[in-house]
């Protein structure tokens, strides 16, 4: 069984061929047939899917024809819905229900997608394999004995094993792009700020972005145009609403200029992803894009500075989940203080991972540490955005690598985390500075693991990514 594209169903929809109960069959009907070997969703309730395709049959009867009727949607485990509870593959939040839905969410639900499931992710986002959650590991589609990688993992493996047509997932340091890369699909990590953190359970809140995965650059401009835009529950929301109707029509990348930041290019690079990076680059010179070699001298302090802001924003929010207003709570018996409450939740409510992090930016922001360590992240991160200004002067795109390797074995990294760490070095930058980056699929390994690039562009330059993206797939033979 088989989940046809999203094309395929819109078309069939639009000539009464099928309705949209009928599309929820099918991909019900593919998540139970391919889930259970993979671990992708982690809940999917198919009467609340059935009532949502009536909702959407009703309105088309009634001469609706809405941008994302035929679309099937996954839901990363850490944006709220009114309809399923949000955990964020946590025991802390186990069983929560929110009483309100992401912007995101419910700009795509009224735009006609399909709401099918909730998919698995590193607990609160904290990791790079979906194996820190606690409904166990996200696998690989391609190879089961390898991480889908994360901390969107679930939501990549879905779109590439055709359980939906898209998916939501979050990417605070590259949990978008990296996934992406590992399992063989598109994603987007949009500007920050281009589609509304409301409702998204916080990681970092000035890291965190929302985005889609599709294994189609023109599906992913689609849903990221319907999400997009103004949120005043959201003040650092921006003010812009893009469309990308003619985006794969009038842009061309005959004189574009691609940069190739040497940072990105330096030792510990897996000798096939290298080879598939550069001849991406060939392949965009072939076209009549202009390679242009560029410094980004700040680039190498990246990991360093992100782990130091990030791990300290999240000890700020994570702060939250005490036992006290949802969620778990373990109080022991009737003598227990509220301190020892706090100390029982915690404890036995967060994972390892998480802990972890709670303590290292707890740690960077405790008195006589702060200056040190988080002050001086802050001044790392100004001057790595400065970095990339000076780079947009010079260059349209650059082209880097996703990640150093094509993927890692399931367990590898659980021992050593600061290998995990390190596999960031090429994605955190770009969250630090705000810019947008695309993680696109461009070939396959000898041991058959997909490999991605990644391009990234100035604030708001989606629609050329996009246009850029659909060309190297082309160009690569990685199209659907």
């Amino acid at each position: 069984m088989a989940l046809p594209s999203f094309a395929d169903c819109r078309s069939a929809l639009f000539d009464h061929r099928v309705r949209c109960t009928d599309i929820a069959q099918q991909a019900l009907g593919v998540i139970q047939e391919r889930n259970s070997d993979l671990n992708a969703f982690t809940h999917v309730d198919a009467d609340s899917v059935y009532r949502s395709a009536e909702t959407i049959d009703r309105a088309f009867a009634q001469g609706k024809r809405l941008p994302l009727m035929g679309l099937v949607l996954g839901v990363k485990d850490l944006l709220s819905t009114t309809e399923w509870p949000v955990t964020c593959s946590s025991k802390i939040l186990r069983g929560y229900q929110p009483p309100f839905e992401a912007t995101s969410v419910a700009r795509l639900r009224n735009a006609g997608a399909l709401l099918i499931g909730r998919t698995n992710c590193d607990e609160f986002a904290m990791g790079s394999t979906t194996e820190y959650s606690t409904y166990g590991p996200t696998l690989n589609p391609h190879n089961h004995e390898y991480v889908a990688g994360g901390s969107s993992g679930g939501s990549a493996a879905a779109v590439a094993a055709d359980m939906c047509h898209a998916a939501l997932g979050t990417d605070t340091g590259g949990s978008i792009r990296q996934p992406a890369a590992f399992c063989g699909v598109l994603g987007l990590k949009p500007t920050y700020g281009l589609v509304s953190r409301y409702g998204l359970v916080a990681f970092a809140s000035s890291f965190d972005c929302v985005g889609p995965f599709a294994r189609d650059p023109e599906v992913a401009s689609l849903v990221l145009e319907q999400m997009a835009g103004s949120d005043p529950n959201d003040a650092t929301c921006l003010d812009y609403s893009p469309d990308y109707t003619n985006t794969f029509t009038i842009q061309s990348i005959r004189g574009l200029r691609i940069g190739l930041p040497k940072e990105y290019y330096g030792e510990g690079i897996q000798d096939e992803v290298r080879q598939l990076v550069n001849q991406t680059a060939e392949n965009l010179k072939s076209e009549g894009a202009e390679l242009v070699s560029i410094a980004m001298p700040h680039t190498r302090h990246g990991i360093a500075a992100y782990y130091i802001l990030a791990t300290a924003e999240a000890s700020s929010n994570l702060s939250r989940y005490d036992g006290v207003k949802y969620g778990l709570r373990l109080s022991g018996d009737e003598e227990t203080s509220l301190s020892e409450m706090y100390i029982n939740t915690r404890s036995r409510g967060f994972g390892f991972e998480v802990k972890r992090r709670i303590m290292l930016g707890t740690y960077v922001l405790s008195a006589g540490y702060y200056d040190a360590y988080y002050a001086k992240a802050q001044r790392v991160r100004s001057l790595i955005q400065q970095d990339f200004n000076e780079a947009w002067k010079k260059v349209d795109l650059l082209l880097t690598p996703v990640t150093p390797a094509a993927g890692t074995r399931v367990g590898k990294w659980g021992g050593d985390p600061l290998q995990m760490y390190l596999s960031d070095a090429y994605t955190v930058t770009a969250n630090l500075a705000g810019t947008p980056g695309l993680s696109l699929p461009v070939g396959i390994t000898a041991d058959g693991l997909p490999v991605g690039v990644q391009l990234i562009g100035a604030p708001l330059s989606e629609s050329r990514l996009f246009a850029t993206g659909k060309k190297i797939m082309e160009l690569a033979g990685t199209m659907p």
